[in-house]
């Protein structure tokens, strides 16, 4: 627990939620059990409903809440304050890694999230009547950590969502096609930062000088464009320099054309007589074909990750039509996400050096023990939740004063028969 309450303190849970008013003055609710309610709620499955959540706090916190008072504090406020919380949570849960030549191999992807189709105007998706929020991450693959998190709607293309600048220094990037744009490699280049991305079919780059050099008659390759001459190769690996022709930014209204030279890497697939062809500015003389093919294997982290994200914490199922709880609800599922990573962390060191934990394993065993880590946190934090039976008899009992239950609609009907 002593792990946890130093991830997020529980002052500085109260004390930033007081800055943003998240709590305004209102006393009776306790934020640490709040948030930590959110976290482990969240990544116990059976929970995951807002009606789930508030029944979770009432059995952590010194009071309960009641549904409308638990509803009235899911606001905009709300999210803007968990997202701080996910932020913060990224700079802590970092694991620090031995890496020689990058300072980080980042990657770059998105996942799409179907929403309720009433939230269609705020997260215009792809095809009509249809609602979808795009997540886009910068995952640090070295430190085992998301360094940045943007939502935006559906059509929102991926390539937007990624800014370059200083921050690339000495830092890897592996894109998927998604991402790929002659300038932005250029302008990764000019930050001394480094990039290997897949190469799109259409690109066909004039091939400037051949890497390696080649015995007995190969052919030439010098001069060609490079997918006129793929169907002639049978060669293990291409190695080649081209040059790319791309637009610069605009700048006083205009867009002036530039050049830069890059290094494509062919990688052939023996089942599928095919090249797999790849993009970067990694020297040949420290990176060989076959290294950078399974450099760009550590592109897989990202989709286990989406797929954890997914098929443990259930992302993409949103059954609400509330813009503000939606992003209340994700950043709640990076807030899980992150805590069971630190604790797997934890876990780790405390096993013996030969343990192997796989991170999806992992994760459906932090969901299955969510509500007891909850219960243990309450006790630690020195909560004493009302008794149990009062706890039953506040959620069981009938909220609408003036909707009967069947019980209720049955006697009225069969009321006048029985006098009669």
């Amino acid at each position: 627990m002593c792990r946890l309450t130093t991830l997020f303190p529980s002052e500085f849970l109260e004390e930033h939620a007081e800055e943003l008013g998240v709590v305004e003055r209102d006393r009776k609710l306790q934020i640490p059990a709040f948030v930590w309610t959110f976290v482990f709620g969240f990544a116990a499955g059976e929970s995951r409903t807002l009606a789930g959540f508030r029944r979770s706090y009432n059995s952590t916190a010194d009071e309960t809440i009641s549904p409308s008072g638990f509803y009235q504090r899911l606001t905009p406020t709300l999210a803007e304050y968990l997202r701080d919380l996910v932020e913060r949570g990224l700079d802590e849960v970092a694991v620090d890694a031995d890496i020689d030549r990058f300072r980080d191999v980042m990657i770059a992807d998105g996942t799409v999230l179907r929403l309720h189709e009433s939230l269609s105007d705020q997260f215009e998706a792809r095809h009509e009547e249809q609602a979808g929020a795009k997540l886009h991450l910068l995952h640090n693959a070295t430190e085992q950590t998301i360094e940045r998190i943007d939502t935006a709607d559906e059509k929102t293309h991926d390539s937007t969502l990624f800014k370059t600048g200083p921050w690339l220094e000495n830092r890897l990037m592996l894109f998927d096609l998604a991402y790929f744009k002659y300038r932005r490699f250029a302008l990764i280049d000019e930050n001394d930062g480094y990039f290997v991305s897949r190469l799109k079919q259409n690109p066909n780059p004039v091939i400037t000088a051949e890497l390696p050099e080649w015995r007995g008659r190969a052919i030439p390759l010098e001069g060609k464009q490079l997918r006129a001459v793929l169907d002639d190769l049978d060669r293990k690996y291409i190695d080649v320099e081209v040059e790319a022709e791309f637009k610069r930014g605009p700048y006083n209204g205009t867009q002036s054309l530039d050049t830069k030279r890059f290094r494509v890497v062919g990688v052939l697939v023996a089942d599928a007589d095919d090249y797999h062809l790849y993009m970067t500015n990694l020297a040949r003389k420290e990176f060989f074909p076959a290294d950078l093919a399974e450099i760009y294997r550590c592109r897989w982290e990202v989709e286990l990750l989406f797929r954890e994200l997914k098929t443990q914490y259930e992302l993409d199922e949103f059954d609400t039509s509330d813009e503000h709880v939606v992003r209340i609800l994700l950043y709640a599922a990076l807030l899980s996400l992150l805590v069971s990573r630190d604790l797997l962390d934890l876990v780790t060191e405390h096993a013996d050096d030969e343990l192997v934990f796989p991170t999806e394993r992992w994760a459906a065993t932090f969901r299955s023990h969510a509500q007891l880590l909850l219960h243990e946190l309450g006790e630690f934090l020195g909560y004493s939740p009302p008794p149990l039976l009062d706890r039953l008899i506040e959620d069981a009992q009938k909220i609408h004063k003036q909707r009967p239950i069947l019980q209720e609609a049955l006697a009225t009907a069969t009321q006048p028969r029985c006098e009669a």
